[in-house]
């Protein structure tokens, strides 16, 4: 049998390979003659004769065997036929080395394995186009294995047929221990046929065309508390609670620095600065180079306040699991300057120094409870309890006596706190749901301020009712829920709100009419999510004019406007990566402080 040259092999190859894959046991190829990119003559042993090619080379082939040749046609080609490939491996079963009376024989014939067969699946049908795609990828027909596959199969039988011939699985067999048991012997149960029975099934009512009998609905709650049970058992008891930090040793006094900076004297406001030198002012400011951020609580901060004192910055935050931490930033007590209790068991919503009393911090939780911190006596007071919900709270009168508090279920509270006991002066109930915030005006602390679903009232505390109290003044515009209002801290004569609809809006309260007027409207993302506080517009209190509020926009930052919605600055720092959801301006010093939900504080200083 002869194949042809390599560059006439397209229309022979198929019909060789098969006659080889039928007759391969018998010795029928001996040599071939490699020249260039073909295959010359494969010749029958009978013969002993070589039939040279024109583009032949009779030397290199008398010194190559048959698997030599077909290997080296394989390597030089790129993209050899599959028919070689195969070829290949037919006659990687045929060693010359191994022979009997001068004939080759198959591996698997000497050791006495069956012969590898191949389907007519297995030999692929040449492409007649390859000649003209030479070069490219040729994909493998159906029915046909790659050089991959071949490989592998032949490695599992050569594997196959060296275990066998070392008979390992007889001795595996030979080593396992016989089963012996002591002792009783297990019983053999007979097995027995079990079926389930079922009881028989009932018709419905709708089948026998029956009516259904009508069942009692339960009784409405009066008024639902968010967990109260769990928080009744989880919250503090009522009374004082001792002021030890948590994050110092047991039985440790407080830090005598920090009640001198508590009880320091405040000294007097400075002159209001233009416009022009504020903004120079907050371009000066940067992040405390002295440790500007600190870890203050273990969780996410709700609220945040600067201690009045001016000889040091003395900073407060209220966490979400119930914690109060206070930072000195030129101190090292506690933890770096930091003291961290536990007068809640619940969010911190808010907290506030006492402007006539310094030395009293005012912590007021969801877990219903609103307490004051006195460091003199290292102790929180209890101002006011309910049972759980309460919300905001802000000073109704100048010497920061009376208080007025908000909860979740739409009720304002009047707090004297000169009155001994832990209850309300009285209760008015509106018609909101809910109460977000509270604010007193400034200047005519008559005037409550609420922030309900979607409106801000403002009422007269002297003409509050127990239910269905009119408002004085309502602030209109808003389409969702509104997280903050507050007036301006030094005439009251402008609000800025914080809605959810992502506008922030500046109303004139200067006069307080029925309908107040909108003055400004400033597009803000004020989307935060379940896991950041929400974002509220602070005024600065040294100005009637300016306010700060966080940022969802990348790089982090945290941004101050003008009431006119111009931007004045915003604050940027490498270190700053996160949210700072809640901020705050010192009362007299050009300081800010913001606040994330990792419990860490960040100082803007000059």
């Amino acid at each position: 049998m002869c194949l042809l040259c390599y560059k006439n092999i397209y229309s022979n190859q198929s019909a060789a390979v098969n006659y080889l894959a039928q007759h391969r046991g018998r010795g029928l190829l001996q040599n071939t003659i490699v020249a260039g990119k073909g295959f010359s003559v494969v010749q029958d042993t009978s013969t002993k004769k070589i039939q040279e090619n024109k583009h032949s080379c009779s030397d290199l082939a008398c010194k190559l065997s048959i698997c030599d040749s077909v290997c080296l046609m394989v390597s030089e080609e790129p993209n050899p036929p599959n028919a070689f490939v195969k070829l290949y491996y037919i006659l990687q079963e045929m060693n010359p080395a191994n022979t009997e009376n001068g004939v080759p024989v198959r591996h698997s014939a000497k050791e006495g394995c069956k012969p590898k067969t191949f389907t007519p699946d297995e030999v692929l049908v040449p492409n007649p186009s390859f000649k003209e795609n030479q070069g490219m990828k040729r994909k493998i027909q159906p029915g046909g294995l790659s050089i991959y596959e071949l490989e592998r199969l032949e490695n599992i039988r050569q594997n196959q047929v060296f275990l066998s011939s070392i008979k390992l699985l007889e001795a595996k067999q030979d080593l396992k221990p016989e089963k012996t048991q002591s002792g009783l012997k297990r019983q053999k149960l007979n097995k027995v046929a079990w079926t389930e029975i079922l009881p028989p099934r009932t018709k419905s009512l709708r089948i026998q065309k029956k009516e259904a009998e009508p069942l009692p609905l339960p009784p409405e709650p009066s008024r639902t508390y968010y967990e109260a049970e769990r928080i009744e058992c989880a919250r503090k008891p009522e009374g004082p609670i001792s002021m030890e930090p948590i994050n110092m040793e047991e039985d440790s006094s407080l830090p005598p620095e920090l009640l001198k900076l508590w009880t320091e004297d405040l000294i007097k406001e400075e002159k209001e600065l233009g416009l022009k030198e504020y903004r120079s002012t907050l371009k000066s400011m940067e992040l405390s180079e002295i440790g500007g951020v600190a870890k203050v609580v273990k969780s996410r901060i709700f609220s945040v306040a600067f201690h009045p004192c001016s000889s040091s910055l003395l900073m407060a935050a209220g966490d979400k699991l119930g914690g109060v931490g206070l930072w000195n930033l030129e101190s090292a007590m506690g933890d770096e300057g930091v003291l961290l209790f536990e007068p809640h068991v619940r969010p911190v919503a808010c907290m506030a120094f006492s402007r006539s009393h310094p030395t009293d911090l005012l912590t007021l939780s969801y877990d219903g409870t609103l307490r004051s911190t006195d460091v003199e006596k290292a102790v929180f007071d209890e101002v006011y309890r309910i049972k759980d919900g309460l919300r905001t709270f802000d000073f109704l009168s100048h010497d920061c006596s009376t208080l007025a508090t908000g909860d979740w279920y739409g009720d304002v509270a009047i707090v004297d706190r000169r009155t001994p006991g832990t209850s309300h002066e009285s209760l008015h109930s509106l018609d909101t749901k809910t109460v977000r915030c509270v604010h007193v005006h400034p200047v005519q602390k008559q005037y409550i301020m609420v922030a309900e679903n979607s409106i801000v009232s403002i009422y007269d505390a002297r003409c509050l009712k127990a239910s269905s109290s009119k408002p004085v003044s309502q602030l209109y515009g808003h389409s969702k829920s509104i997280s903050s209002a507050y007036f301006s801290p030094g005439t009251g004569n402008r609000v800025v709100t914080t809605c959810l609809d992502n506008n922030i809006r500046i109303y004139d309260t200067s006069e307080l009419t029925s309908r107040a007027p909108l003055l400004t409207s400033i597009q803000h993302n004020l989307y935060t999510g379940r896991w950041l506080s929400k974002l509220q517009a602070m005024w600065d209190p040294k100005r009637d004019d300016c306010f700060v509020v966080g940022s969802m926009q990348r790089p982090r930052r945290v941004q101050v406007f003008h009431e006119s919605g111009q931007l004045q600055h915003s604050f940027q720092d490498p270190e700053m990566t996160t949210v700072l959801s809640v901020t705050a301006f010192h009362p007299t010093r050009n300081a800010l402080l913001g606040g994330n939900a990792s419990g860490r504080l960040y100082v803007f200083t000059d």
